[in-house]
């Protein structure tokens, strides 16, 4: 004779948001605020959990693990966040004093379209080459792309950069 599970016929109660948010938040809170040593990191992580457990069907033995596990990730997401932000930061501080002056924004937007044009004067192959490692690509990467030996691309990026000063130089002497 097979076996029942009685309990697979008990209807699970769902959450009461109303008395769950009243019983945990003050020590998912603490929790949150042990994690993250800031009171407004805290409230932040907390109400986007508790946002979240409403898009949620859980049953309400299961809404308090559940919830710390949320906020436990919700912390580490918004620590890379940071994490990342601050190396963009780094890498591209933004400029002092507001707003870049009309005449540097002039200059910039002529020299953007020299380089475009210089671009291409280039070959499709030199083009791409510059703008991946302009972008940060590893010489592996760019030859794979292109289908050359990852052992030439040094070689080539040097002469792509030479074709592109010419280019560039001749539309100086142009205007």
């Amino acid at each position: 004779m097979a076996s029942i599970d009685l309990y697979s016929f008990v209807p699970m109660r769902a959450v009461d948001f109303q008395t769950t948010y009243r019983e945990l938040y003050p020590a998912l809170h603490r929790f949150a605020l042990r994690l993250s040593g800031d009171p407004d990191v805290a409230d932040d992580v907390v109400q986007e959990a508790f946002t979240r457990l409403l898009e949620q069907n859980l049953p309400s033995d299961e809404a308090r693990p559940w919830l710390f596990v949320v906020v436990t990730n919700l912390y580490r997401d918004q620590i890379r966040s940071h994490e990342r932000r601050g190396r963009l930061l780094a890498a591209r501080p933004p400029l002092p004093g507001g707003p870049e002056a009309p005449d540097l924004a002039v200059e910039r937007a002529e020299r953007v379209v020299s380089v475009r044009r210089a671009l291409e004067e280039l070959s499709e192959r030199d083009s791409r080459m510059l703008l991946m490692r302009e972008e940060g690509f590893r010489y592996a990467e760019i030859a794979e792309v292109l289908g050359v030996r990852p052992t030439s691309v040094g070689a080539l990026v040097a002469r792509a950069l030479k074709r592109f000063a010419r280019a560039y130089g001749t539309q100086d002497e142009a205007e």
